[in-house]
């Protein structure tokens, strides 16, 4: 397969770049439900570059409009200055490798959250996240939502709600949850690009901080404050103390969020969202499980998260007044 695949992109890249370029050390990565991720070395000449190719998965989650959103969405963020890795190549419409695909720069650093929560190199960039993370969110809240058209602007207590029915399974404390958030329920504030999956994982670190911001592919318009309260949920700390990733206050990265956008956001408006944020997660370790247990997808790690539900029912019971 890999070697059909280094055919089918040094193709698709001297298409787009130049005739002159290889591919080399091409290798697959641990990759999501929704998608292939491969390394690879680009080499012109003397000059070689190490890139991510990311391909479609049939069948995957994708974000609305596929990997062409995307695109927009990472060339949007690079543009307002969240660090991003840059874009070198897409399949623009066409079918080179069979399926949506983008390539983008090679980034060093660390996503492993346990290694940025612990390892001692990392000492100095946990104290500077929290506020680096809270500067990162507001930049990708002021992208212009026009700028990216099909974007869902969907109301997410309700999606969950239908969500949970068609699951068919009993969970008492997911539905007091429900009846908390329904009763307390904030004013709609902004309406702004969501990351939608704003976490430890998604985020690579070097000893200087934040190096970027990855895994697009859940955006969507939404209410910003969303971002906040989903890197504030108990499942992301992975262990830490932190309210924020585990590592950081909230108060930290709410001071650099307001520096960065001029907008003060309410501890109170941030603690409904984390609620609706553990809600979520509980739904989706049941999902998730489902997808194994009617044989879409077998996987060990699919079953393993379905048993991570009494976890966030456990959290939710200690979240609700």
């Amino acid at each position: 397969m890999a070697g059909d695949l280094d055919e089918l992109l040094t193709e698709a890249l001297r298409n787009r770049l130049n005739s002159r370029i290889e591919v080399r050390e091409l290798a697959r990565l641990s990759g999501g439900a929704s998608r292939e991720t491969w390394s690879f070395v680009l080499v012109d000449g003397d000059a070689s570059t190490k890139l991510v190719l990311q391909r479609e998965r049939p069948g995957g989650m994708r974000t609305s409009g596929g990997m062409a959103t995307e695109v927009a969405l990472l060339r949007a963020a690079m543009e307002r200055g969240v660090p991003v890795p840059r874009l070198v190549a897409s399949d623009d419409g066409r079918s080179d490798l069979d399926a949506p695909f983008m390539v983008l720069e090679h980034i060093d650093g660390e996503t492993i959250a346990r290694r940025i929560l612990r390892d001692p190199e990392l000492a100095g960039a946990r104290r500077l996240l929290g506020r680096q993370l809270g500067i990162a969110l507001a930049r990708i809240h002021s992208i212009d939502v026009q700028s990216i058209p099909g974007l869902p602007d969907i109301d997410q207590v309700v999606q969950f709600r239908d969500l949970v029915d068609v699951l068919g399974e009993p969970h008492p404390t997911f539905e007091l949850a429900f009846r908390w958030l329904e009763q307390n329920r904030p004013p709609r504030g902004r309406s702004t690009i969501v990351h939608g999956d704003y976490r430890l994982g998604n985020f690579i670190v070097g000893p200087e901080g934040l190096r970027a911001v990855l895994d697009w592919e859940l955006a969507h318009v939404g209410d910003p404050i969303e971002d906040i309260g989903w890197v504030c949920a108990k499942a992301w700390r992975f262990g830490g103390e932190g309210r924020v990733a585990g590592l950081a206050t909230l108060e930290d990265l709410l001071e650099g969020y307001a520096e960065e956008s001029g907008c003060s956001v309410e501890a109170d408006t941030v603690h409904w969202w984390e609620v609706l944020a553990t809600l979520k997660w509980g739904v989706m370790c049941i999902v998730q499980a489902s997808t194994h247990l009617h044989g879409l997808t077998r996987s060990v790690e699919l079953a393993a998260i379905g048993r991570r539900t009494c976890e966030t029912e456990h959290d939710l019971l200690e979240l609700l007044p």
